[in-house]
């Protein structure tokens, strides 16, 4: 699979709430470090089988590096927030928590996040401008 040498974060196209996170992280990556792919997209499900996670019940933001790592849940939005810079490296605090508390807080709002923000009948597409960072 050849992926652009970026960091890609994985997100559910249809959330409100993902949408919302996506759009903030465009708007602070002063760096242009990030691609996004939506987790329906081809390419998405193409991205979780190649990382193993094509089985798993995928309800999370997925942050992944190519030919690093990736990361799920909280540890990705705490590492997607951290390469930021910035005044979001203060999400490194949160690392005191322990992962399995940090998750279950993640899959609670993961669980509602439809209930409390809704969600959109298609994919999210990206304007003109903002179209280069999205991997198809």
């Amino acid at each position: 699979m050849d992926l652009p040498d970026k960091k890609i974060i994985l997100f559910d196209g249809v959330c409100n709430l993902c949408n919302s996170f996506v759009q903030f992280v465009i708007k602070y990556d002063k760096k242009d470090i990030f691609r996004f792919v939506a987790l329906q997209s081809d390419l998405g499900k193409k991205i979780i089988k190649n990382i193993g996670l094509e089985n798993k019940n995928i309800d999370s933001v997925v942050f992944y590096e190519p030919n690093v790592f990736y990361l799920i849940k909280s540890n990705a939005a705490l590492e997607i927030l951290e390469n930021l810079g910035g005044i979001f490296k203060i999400a490194i605090l949160l690392k005191i928590f322990p992962r399995f508390f940090r998750d279950f807080i993640y899959d609670f709002i993961a669980r509602n996040r439809y209930k409390w923000l809704g969600k959109k009948d298609s994919c999210m597409i990206p304007t003109l401008e903002l179209k280069a960072k999205f991997l198809t």
